[in-house]
């Protein structure tokens, strides 16, 4: 396992959930109340046809919420998907915990490889100029 909890990985930039040119209510970022049921929903398909392109382990900040007197929110993991075969952009997004991240790594693993795999020409030249 990386010494770096998924929590700890602060991705450049962002990525909105949803599809921008779709209404809200197509149904197109999906929230789920746990990582089981998100993996009841998305564990299983197929990562060629489903490419997940991104995913961000948000963590809030305490203090934003504590001094207020509110509750701090649980975690979630956003998922960004290209369903390829129809050239559709999607997100979901699931609560998760801690005790989570062991499964969740080993998912988001089998999707790194598959991204991998497309940009495998580039890579293997990368690794082969890198200093």
């Amino acid at each position: 396992m990386s010494a770096r909890h998924l929590w700890d990985h602060d991705h450049p930039y962002y990525c909105s959930e949803g599809n921008y040119y779709a209404r809200p209510d197509d149904g197109l970022h999906t929230e789920y109340a746990s990582w089981a049921a998100f993996h009841a929903d998305w564990g299983d398909n197929d990562p060629d046809l489903n490419l997940v392109f991104r995913w961000d382990w948000k963590r809030p900040d305490p203090a934003d919420y504590e001094p207020f007197g509110e509750a701090v929110p649980p975690d979630t993991l956003a998922v960004y998907w290209v369903l390829q075969r129809k050239a559709i952009l999607r997100s979901t997004e699931c609560i998760v915990t801690e005790a989570d991240e062991p499964a969740v790594r080993e998912w988001l693993a089998r999707r790194a490889q598959t991204v991998a795999d497309v940009w495998a020409p580039f890579l293997a030249t990368a690794a082969k100029e890198a200093p």
